[in-house]
């Protein structure tokens, strides 16, 4: 029998969306934070929809910034060329064109859900960032997250019934009203250990900074 892991375990709680590029360079920065400490996290992810109204087709990325922030094309292109080399630093890769589509992700936060009780969501979450981010899949499209989901280790064809079934909606609803209720209006938004909230990706040294108080509180 195997000795429990005797690392420090903190509990952190991600507010996030899976199109949202922040987010997965915050949980990046927060990974090597962990590391570097020596420390475990207890993550779970909570649903929040950065374009709740985004139609099924979807809209063009460049497009879609221009409209929302009024940045010109230059400004996004800097944006996405400081990403790529942010993403790079971090092992992540940022594979935008002239293609890249923001697309609806309510469909994929219904799955995450379900794979939360499966003991999976972790796995997912990452599988659904590479494959937007990375490969440049439509996380909208029934089958790309049955493609995410069995390479995050879950039965396709449960998370099939699951999709169709809409079984996850109004759960995701209510979560999602939950941490807006509280005043999350942007992701990431972390919360370490019921008390602590960051917005933002903060970076590995406020990360760290965090995490220590967790641990010295807990102590």
């Amino acid at each position: 029998m195997t000795s429990p892991d005797p690392r420090p375990i903190v509990q952190i709680d991600i507010v996030s969306d899976v199109v949202c590029p922040w987010c997965i360079v915050g949980f990046r920065q927060l990974d090597l934070a962990l590391k570097q400490q020596n420390i475990l996290a207890k993550l779970r992810w909570h649903p929040f929809e950065l374009n709740p109204n985004m139609a099924p087709e979807g809209q063009n990325l460049r497009e879609h910034i221009a409209e929302k922030y009024g940045s010109s094309t230059e400004q996004s292109q800097a944006m996405r060329d400081r990403l790529t080399q942010i993403g790079a630093d971090l092992g992540f890769t940022f594979a935008f064109d002239e293609k890249s589509r923001i697309v609806n992700t309510f469909a994929a936060h219904q799955l995450l859900d379900w794979a939360e009780a499966q003991g999976r969501q972790h796995p997912l979450k990452l599988a659904l960032f590479e494959a937007y981010f990375t490969k440049q899949k439509d996380v909208s499209n029934i089958e790309v997250l049955l493609e995410a989901a069995e390479s995050a280790g879950l039965d396709r064809n449960a998370a099939r019934r699951v999709l169709e079934s809409g079984a996850h909606a109004a759960p995701v609803r209510e979560k999602q009203q939950y941490w807006t209720g509280r005043g999350i209006s942007g992701v990431p938004a972390m919360v370490f250990g019921g008390k602590y909230l960051l917005t933002g990706a903060q970076g590995a040294d406020s990360y760290t900074q965090v995490l220590q108080r967790c641990l010295t509180e807990a102590a």
